[in-house]
């Protein structure tokens, strides 16, 4: 119980930090919990995805993070829905550039729900 609570507060508490820029939620989907964000830069929604009549997709990346804190890999795991693949490069590129906690290097997948509603 209390680890399924840890991991309750870690979800909550991640999914606020990223709530807040741009109708970016993210939640850490691995085993392991996600380590917390210190600086991030905001993922604007592509110009081509606005083209091709796409207005929300739900991006499901696996970042890798040192043990500064620094990403040094993010890899799409899926796009939902399937149209939405334009969302990939602004999911991969946008996450690069973010920072976390250091000491808790490793990977974890998180999920990244962007809209342009």
């Amino acid at each position: 119980m209390q680890s399924k609570l840890r991991n309750l507060t870690a979800r909550v508490g991640l999914a606020t930090a990223l709530g807040l820029s741009l109708h970016l939620v993210s939640l850490p989907v691995a085993a392991q919990s996600a380590p917390k964000v210190v600086k991030k830069t905001p993922l604007d929604f592509p110009a081509e995805a606005i083209r091709n009549g796409i207005d929300k997709g739900v991006v499901r990346a696996k970042l890798t993070i040192d043990g500064e804190g620094a990403v040094t890999d993010v890899t799409v795991v899926d796009v939902q829905p399937p149209q939405a693949r334009v969302l990939r490069k602004t999911v991969v590129e946008g996450l690069r550039p973010w920072k976390f906690e250091a000491g808790k290097a490793g990977s974890f997948e998180m999920q990244v729900v962007m809209s342009n509603e």
